[in-house]
């Protein structure tokens, strides 16, 4: 019933769970074996599939921006600007390289106002207007953004104003919802294009 889920909080239920489940188990007679073949072929596949393809984009792309540090000559010029939903990506735990990164930030309210509104969700209500405000000046704007593929049309004007170029995309879901897209972009600026436009 909590606004806020995560699969966290269901953690401390799973024993007892499990209890109930190897009680009426061990209690089947005729379908014991096909119960438990069900059960361990359909908990198998389920586990590949969210270990290993679903919500994988993540991961991919903060790799992708590891190997940006060490393969580029100028790495000490890179940054990141990620423009996700809160804690999207590992961040530092994947990168371990000391290259300035930012996220949309979203911390608790802890004052207690009725129409608190953090970072993240002021930046999804009106995202250009939100960018226009944060980077007025061109040198401000990081090398590097990561989005997902849903917020790609809504800033398409940002991003070539501000010759930006898609590198990367990375597959992250077959479910994609609301501020989460099936695809991860990461896009570069060009500076060269900056500068001859001026």
């Amino acid at each position: 019933m909590l606004s806020h889920k995560e699969f966290r909080f269901i953690y401390p239920v799973l024993p007892f769970c499990m209890v109930f489940c190897g009680y009426s188990l061990n209690h089947l007679k005729m379908w014991k074996k096909p119960a438990l073949s069900f059960l361990f072929l359909s908990n198998m596949l389920l586990a590949l599939y969210t270990g290993l393809v679903h919500q994988r984009g993540t991961l991919d792309v903060m790799t992708h921006i590891q190997e940006l540090c060490y393969s580029k000559p100028n790495k000490s010029s890179a940054s990141v600007f990620i423009m996700m939903p809160c804690h999207s990506t590992p961040y530092y735990s994947h990168v371990h390289y000391p290259l300035p990164m930012r996220f949309l930030q979203c911390p608790p309210d802890l004052t207690g106002k009725r129409q608190y509104l953090d970072e993240a969700d002021t930046f999804y209500l009106n995202p250009l207007n939100w960018l226009d405000k944060e980077f007025h000046n061109d040198s401000t704007l990081p090398t590097h953004l990561i989005i997902f593929s849903v917020l790609e049309e809504e800033i398409s004007a940002f991003l070539i104003s501000s010759n930006y170029e898609r590198t990367a995309v990375f597959f992250h879901t077959h479910l994609p919802e609301g501020r989460t897209g099936s695809h991860i972009h990461v896009y570069e600026r060009k500076l060269e294009g900056t500068l001859n436009r001026r």
